[in-house]
This record gives structure tokens, sequence and C-alpha cells, in this order.
């Protein structure tokens, strides 16, 4: 039963999941984390940053962790099959769609009506991960200084940074993890 389930719920995320991987780490977070309890936040972040650096489509990646974590082995499966199979057959129509009537300004419309959804819940899923790196809390705490942590901030805005700087994903997510080893050790 559960791996019906995770088909059909990672087939839901993909069906309404517009502006790629990163849009769609809100809607897994709902239902993985917030809707089923199947993961907690930590555990989502770390899936999140594992997809981050492992080659391919970070919503694709996403799920297969998810599934591997929730199910195993047959839960990955249904889990990455969910998520990829809607976009599939959603593609193909939407290719057909826009190379058709792909010059009429409803279609640019549409896609410019999109645009600010999509990067709602990408500030959205920010806003929970800032949330646990920097306070290590999972929602707004009462009082900010009980939970802080300092080396989370300091990793957090040096990676803003040097993302901001053009420097490599790669490089930067191999410095913030020696970062964070060193900061451990301290």
């Amino acid at each position: 039963m559960i791996y019906l389930l995770l088909f059909w719920e990672f087939a839901k995320i993909s069906v309404v999941c517009v502006g790629g991987g990163y849009a769609s780490m809100p809607l897994i977070q709902a239902s993985v984390v917030d809707g089923y309890r199947w993961l907690t936040l930590p555990e989502f972040i770390d899936i999140f940053t594992i997809s981050q650096m492992t080659p391919g489509p970070i919503g694709v990646n996403a799920a297969t962790f998810a599934g591997m974590k929730i199910a195993g082995l047959p839960g990955a499966i249904c889990a990455t099959m969910g998520f990829v199979t809607p976009s599939l057959f959603l593609c193909m129509a939407l290719a057909k769609i826009m190379f058709k009537y792909g010059n009429l300004g409803s279609i640019h419309g549409i896609l410019n009506g999109l645009r600010p959804a999509v990067m709602a819940l990408i500030a959205a899923a920010c806003i929970s991960f800032v949330l646990l790196a920097v306070w290590n809390v999972e929602e707004i705490p009462e009082n900010f200084s009980d939970t802080f942590d300092l080396k989370g901030l300091v990793i957090l805005i040096g990676a803003f940074a040097a993302a901001r700087m053009k420097v490599g994903v790669i490089k930067i997510l191999l410095a913030c993890g020696i970062f964070g080893l060193l900061f451990g050790l301290l």
C-alpha cells in the first residue's frame, strides 16, 4: 500500500509542479514532511542537499531519495516513477501545444503569470531552510536568541556571497561541507 501511495503522492506533485526542481521542493516537503510525516524536516533538507549534489534533475533525485528513505528500493522506484510519468505525458502535450499555438499572446500571458507563483514557492522553501540552518528550528521561535546558530549563519552568508559571485555550485557545496566539518570539530 505504501508503494501505491508514494507513486500517487509524487504523481500529484509532478502534475502541479511548475518551474522545475526547486519549485517542487515545497510541494514534496508539504507531502512527506507536513502531510504524512514520513520524514522530518532535517531529513528532508538532507535529501534536498544530496539531490543538488548528485547528477540529474533535482526533483527526480529528491523523489528517488525520499522514496528510498521511506520504503527502501521499491519505494524509490515508485516515487521516481510517480514523479516522472505525469511529467512525461504533460511535456509531450505541452510541446505539441507550444509548437502549434506558442506565438499566441494568451500563452505568453499564462507563462508570465506562472513566474511569480514559482518564485513564491521557492521563497517559501528557502524560508523553511534558513530557519533550520540558522536557528535550528522548523517554525519561527518566540525568542530567536535561544536557538541561534552563528556557524549556520556564517556558512549561509558565505554560500550566498559565493553564489552571487558566480562560484560554481560544486565548489560552494564542498566548501560549506568542509566549513561544517571544521565548525563541528571546534
